[in-house]
């Protein structure tokens, strides 16, 4: 798998808290020209503790606010998932993308530790 650095969303970002992404993706315009199917991977850099759940949904949005937006993808974790190292979600991004993407992670319970990195790529690795 190649890893685009343009192409992630969070790269070892700490998750506590509901809360967007490090970085967003300016397509430039918007509409699926992406080539062939993306994936939207997300990885378990830490194990997190404190929560009960989380959430994590790639959001599409006309702005960069994403004051209105739309969810491409969308998956959700028991806290006994979310162990350092842990592939969490492989998924294709569905269409209907639209100019901005971000990941946002929505945290049940109060978080203390944990970590994740979320990014695009044309190919997933399957161990």
């Amino acid at each position: 798998m190649l890893l685009d650095q343009n192409a992630v969303l969070s790269d070892g970002q700490k998750i506590t808290a509901s809360g967007a992404s490090a970085n967003m993706i300016d397509n430039g315009a918007a509409g699926n020209a992406a080539a062939g199917a993306l994936f939207v991977v997300c990885r378990s850099d830490e194990t997190f503790a404190g929560l009960t759940n989380l959430e994590v949904a790639l959001q599409t949005s006309d702005t960069a606010a994403f004051t209105s937006f739309s969810a491409l993808v969308k998956a959700s974790f028991a806290a006994a998932d979310l162990t350092a190292g842990k592939l969490l979600l492989a998924a294709p991004v569905s269409l209907g993308m639209k100019r901005y993407l971000r990941a946002y992670y929505t945290v049940t319970g109060t978080g203390t530790a944990g970590k994740l990195s979320c990014f695009l790529t044309d190919a997933v690795e399957v161990k």
